[in-house]
């Protein structure tokens, strides 16, 4: 079995038969102040890459704070301004419990990158809970096996939950009935696979060879030697081989209700009766200028096999890029990825696609709000 790379470093767009916001234009107030806190989480039953000890599963989690709550605290990057938060470690009181949605980062990305997501779900009244996925993810040392291993990043997620629901700050305030996950590029996948999608790496190999291959055939642009440092560990590193075995496993978890996929990657591993196996609620969204995630062979591919899923086809110069997080001056000026094409307003962009979750975990888990 040859390994595919699905490169895909992070993304999203703006439009799709929606109109797309303005600089002026703000979303209604938000009911809830945000919390954010971070929880080195651990998979006792998984090494990590080294082989020395249990596979990390660091978390952060964007929650609704008390209304006496001040969000005071920056949180950020030299190059990247994720937005403020209130330095607090209890949750709002105003309801028993709270929906949760699960978010996984593009490759070579990290939790911060969207934080524009998690806050905008968590001050509407959800527990939001992003896991950086051990060996890609910019938070550490990047390693080839996190690249090239990436159905690993499913279980990240269900086991997080697994200890989300144990955690005595969290656990007693998610409501159980109502759990859902998004994601973004190979997060993209990463939910599709939870939600019952089935990937196949064999597949994946044919239409990379095949002419319809795409820019996702390619090696990650974060990290572009991972396929050949992985070649020298897949026959003598035991945890590699632990995880090729279980390449063709089943990673869904029945406890997802609702899955948001925004430019998914890996369409072309995804066999068409293999995406018949999803039977929860799918809204999927990609831009139409999107290179790094084309349209064809990944959104409207998965969109048009799953049955009943939505996708959002966004028009004008939204970028990949334009879905990383807010940019600092300094990135601005530093940064290609921080630069969008004249006419695209970043901030709009993030508040209309998380407009777009909301209004769709809100149909989608067919939940009751709390009073504001």
């Amino acid at each position: 079995m040859k390994l595919p790379t699905l490169l895909a470093p992070l993304l999203l767009a703006a439009g799709g038969g929606i109109p797309i916001l303005h600089a002026q234009e703000q979303a209604p107030p938000a009911p809830f102040k945000v919390g954010m806190l971070t929880r080195a989480y651990a998979d006792d039953h998984r090494q990590n890459w080294a082989g020395t000890g249990p596979r990390p599963l660091r978390t952060v989690v964007w929650f609704p704070a008390p209304d006496e709550a001040k969000e005071t605290e920056a949180v950020g990057a030299p190059m990247f301004d994720g937005g403020n938060v209130a330095p607090v470690s209890e949750i709002s009181a105003r309801a028993e419990t709270y929906p949760l949605v699960l978010l996984s980062h593009g490759t070579g990305g990290s939790a911060i990158q969207l934080m524009w997501l998690g806050r905008y779900l968590a001050a509407r009244g959800y527990i939001v809970a992003a896991v950086n996925h051990h060996g890609n993810t910019a938070v550490e040392k990047y390693q080839p096996q996190g690249f090239m291993l990436f159905w690993e990043r499913p279980k990240d997620l269900s086991v997080a939950l697994d200890l989300l629901l144990a955690d005595p700050l969290f656990g007693p305030h998610i409501d159980r009935d109502r759990i859902g996950a998004a994601g973004f590029s190979l997060g993209g996948y990463t939910v599709l696979v939870l939600a019952g999608g089935q990937f196949s790496p064999e597949q994946f190999d044919k239409f990379c060879a095949s002419p319809r291959a795409d820019f996702t055939c390619r090696p990650p642009l974060e990290f572009r030697d991972a396929p050949r440092q992985f070649g020298a560990l897949r026959d003598t590193d035991p945890v590699v081989r632990d995880s090729l075995a279980r390449a063709h496993d089943s990673y869904a978890d029945a406890r997802i209700r609702a899955v948001f996929a925004i430019a998914p990657v890996g369409g072309g591993g995804f066999v068409k009766r293999g995406l018949k196996a999803v039977r929860i609620p799918v809204e999927l969204v990609v831009g139409a200028a999107d290179t790094v995630a084309p349209p064809p062979a990944n959104a409207q591919y998965l969109a048009a096999n799953i049955k009943g899923a939505r996708l959002t086809l966004l028009p004008g110069g939204v970028s990949h890029s334009s879905f990383l997080a807010d940019c600092t001056p300094d990135g601005r000026s530093g940064l290609p990825i921080c630069r969008d094409p004249a006419g695209v307003d970043r901030a709009a962009v993030h508040r209309q696609v998380s407009g777009m979750a909301f209004e769709f975990f809100e149909r989608a888990l067919k939940m009751n709000r709390p009073a504001t």
